[in-house]
């Protein structure tokens, strides 16, 4: 009798054809964060052509189905993928490029869902070899506030079976295809997102004395944000940054008011809320100085991600046994951030990398570009590791 993993690993490799079918298929039709409709109905075909009992429906478009193996109550672990899209115009000239104007899978979600639909088939047919229970998360909204992670978690995803653990995967384009990443304990930064409106009292250009010009004050509370939180990244690991003013005025029309947007991402839950009074404090301090005022909003985003110690370590061994030891790396911190954050300030959490750059074919372009693409090989490797690191985990 064949070993499990040999088995999982010739399926994932039969079932590839299929895989790469999916995930091109999706590819081709993407939706939006909590739009995921037709994604999901999809999905749902895939799960009931695979026999795979399922529900439909939670926060709208997300599924959660579950395979059953043999006492199927000792122990739970889930899976999950994300299915929603980003608003990218896709350059691609690709047979499976987006179909719908506006919309593409640049982040690689296409690839999470298409390698979760192979983990569940390869684990259905091999069901009677495992105990517990393998719970599958098909999340819409990971791209947009509040998350559809923390919704989901709201509304019993996290329940009736509870899991003991759960594990999530994520492209990675400057990885090479074959390889995979692991980080245990902190690995993602919390998000939060700032918004901006200086207030001030237009006028005409030619008339300095009459106009209290919010654009000076915006870019001096700019300035002196950007000052103060570059000497805060030397203490702990901290992001502040702007990517958006709008000033609409004209060359000798001083407009009332300027707004200005951004992102701040830490990983420290005391700095981060010290961090919020100290932004709205120097932004209403300039502008009070200068005649004008700020109205300061900050919009609570996800949290940091951490990885369990023991969950990732057993993942990480487990991924070295299916892949080989060369083809497993360690990976530093990042300052991205990712809703998956949510489940794993709830449970036991392991979130790694899928390598799906390959140099030599000119697949290099990174995600929430219009350009991005996958070696689709890596689909064998998403579907097939997916499939052990639960196995792995129940038999733990």
């Amino acid at each position: 009798m064949l070993p499990l993993k040999t088995k999982i690993k010739t399926l994932s490799k039969e079932y590839l054809p299929e895989t790469i079918e999916i995930r091109r298929h999706l590819h081709s039709h993407p939706e939006l964060s909590f739009q995921e409709f037709n994604t999901s109905n999809y999905i749902a075909f895939k799960l009931k052509q695979y026999n795979i009992p399922y529900s439909q429906g939670l926060v709208k478009t997300g599924i959660v189905a579950l395979i059953e193996g043999k006492n199927p109550t000792k122990k739970t672990i889930a899976l999950r993928a994300d299915m929603d899209a980003l608003p990218i115009q896709e350059t691609n000239i690709a047979e499976y490029k987006s179909q719908n104007n506006g919309i593409m899978h640049a982040c690689g979600h296409d690839v999470h869902s298409a390698s979760l639909l192979t983990s569940a088939k390869i684990l259905s047919e091999l069901k009677n070899e495992f105990e517990g229970t393998i719970k599958l998360i098909f999340q819409p909204g990971e791209e947009k506030l509040p998350g559809g992670a923390s919704l989901m978690i709201k509304e019993g995803v996290l329940e009736n079976p509870h899991p003991q653990s759960i594990f999530g995967q994520h492209v990675f384009p400057s990885m090479e295809v074959g390889k995979v990443g692991f980080r245990k304990g902190m690995y993602m930064a919390s998000t939060d997102e700032i918004y901006l409106t200086v207030n001030g009292k237009g006028g005409h250009a030619a008339m300095p004395t009459e106009y209290s010009n919010p654009l000076l004050i915006a870019s001096q509370i700019l300035l002196e944000l950007n000052k103060t939180f570059m000497l805060e990244e030397q203490k702990l690991p901290t992001v502040l940054a702007f990517g958006k003013i709008i000033g609409n005025g004209a060359t000798n029309v001083i407009p009332n008011e300027v707004k200005m947007e951004g992102t701040f991402r830490t990983m420290d839950e005391t700095w981060r809320k010290e961090a919020h009074a100290k932004m709205k404090m120097i932004g209403e301090h300039i502008a009070k100085q200068m005649g004008g005022a700020c109205d300061f909003r900050i919009e609570i985003g996800y949290p940091f991600l951490v990885n369990d110690e023991s969950t990732t370590s057993r993942a990480q061994i487990a991924a070295e046994e299916f892949l080989g030891k060369d083809n497993v790396e360690e990976l530093p911190i990042r300052m991205t951030a990712e809703d998956f954050a949510f489940y794993s300030q709830q449970i036991p959490s392991c979130f790694y990398r899928l390598g799906t750059g390959n140099t030599s074919k000119g697949i290099i372009s990174g995600v929430h570009s219009s350009t991005f693409d996958i070696d689709e090989q890596a689909l064998e490797i998403g579907s097939g590791l997916m499939a052990w690191l639960a196995i792995n985990e129940l038999i733990s």
